[in-house]
């Protein structure tokens, strides 16, 4: 069997749709749909159910799916392991969004200039999903928030960055008081369900403020935006570098003592691309330092 045929397999469960696995590999729905139906035939049981243009996986489907994903993660290894000078092969990192903008871009110019054939592919995300990207092998590393949990003892964890909690306030009520401004003005909360953005929650409760809750968004950088168009305040991490250049906004420090939002590299320890994930890494930490704690122009009280 090729394993192009099982890529496509699980891309076309992953997203249910024909058309979908179709788009991302550049190829002809009537293409994947000729796919599937040889991994089919040389399996012998039908893996998928059509219902119009959604399909799902059947229970044998469902019973290949790990199996699958091991096989393909094999495969996309081999010239790695094969490798005994210079690194090479394909790295798949996460990477939250703020570190694909922040940490990664003069690391991976770093990384093309010392070891050129290592090919690197990216996956956004939230660090929930990309930690679960992590568990199911679909990546081999990636930069995220560490998370609220123990880290398992199966995976290695190096910090990147420790981000401070900070109050973001359009520049027209930036002479009031920090927890005034939480208290009274409309506040635009960063999403609950990111791990960063719980953080932002605890030091709401901790100091007994129940914010004006108008919007709740998943993005930093948007967040930011809507504090410069003076639609309200917000509780965030002082990210790193680049911010949106709106002029219109300033970064106040809070009262009270918060927890950091920390982000660093989270990979399985026994990847077999460990050699790759330790050269980018190796790059992500000779970043100057002034990049990855750059606290500039901020307001005090």
């Amino acid at each position: 069997m090729e394993t192009r045929f099982l890529e496509t397999f699980l891309l076309v469960v992953e997203h249910g749709s024909l058309a979908e696995a179709s788009r991302r590999l550049g190829i002809t729905p009537a293409a994947v749909a000729q796919r599937m139906q040889a991994v089919e035939e040389e399996i012998g049981v039908p893996l998928l159910i059509r219902a119009g243009r959604q399909v799902r996986p059947t229970e044998a489907g469902l019973a290949i799916l790990e199996q699958s994903r091991r096989i393909l993660s094999d495969v996309r290894h081999l010239r790695t392991l094969a490798a005994k000078d210079e690194p090479s092969g394909e790295l798949r990192l996460g990477a939250i969004s703020t570190a694909l903008m922040g940490l990664l871009p003069s690391a991976l110019q770093r990384l093309r200039g010392t070891v050129p054939d290592v090919e690197v592919f990216l996956l956004p995300g939230t660090s929930t999903s990309l930690y679960q990207s992590l568990n199911e092998g679909t990546i081999d590393a990636a930069i995220v928030v560490q998370p609220p949990f123990p880290i398992p003892k199966s995976f290695d964890w190096t910090l990147l960055r420790s981000e401070r909690l900070i109050l973001l306030c359009p520049t027209i009520w930036s002479e009031e008081d920090a927890h005034t401004l939480l208290a009274t003005r409309p506040f635009l909360r960063y999403d609950r369900n990111n791990w960063g953005g719980r953080l932002a929650d605890q030091y709401l409760q901790k100091s007994g403020i129940t914010p004006r809750e108008w919007l709740e968004l998943d993005s930093l950088e948007a967040i930011a935006v809507m504090v410069g168009s003076g639609l309200g305040v917000a509780l965030v991490p002082d990210w790193s570098r680049p911010w949106p250049d709106l002029g219109n906004f300033v970064r106040l420090e809070l009262p009270l003592p918060a927890e950091p939002r920390e982000i660093g590299m989270l990979w399985p320890r026994s990847s077999p691309v460990r050699r790759l994930v330790l050269v980018l890494l190796d790059a992500l930490c000779a970043t100057p330092r002034a990049s990855l704690s750059d606290n500039r122009d901020m307001a005090s009280r």
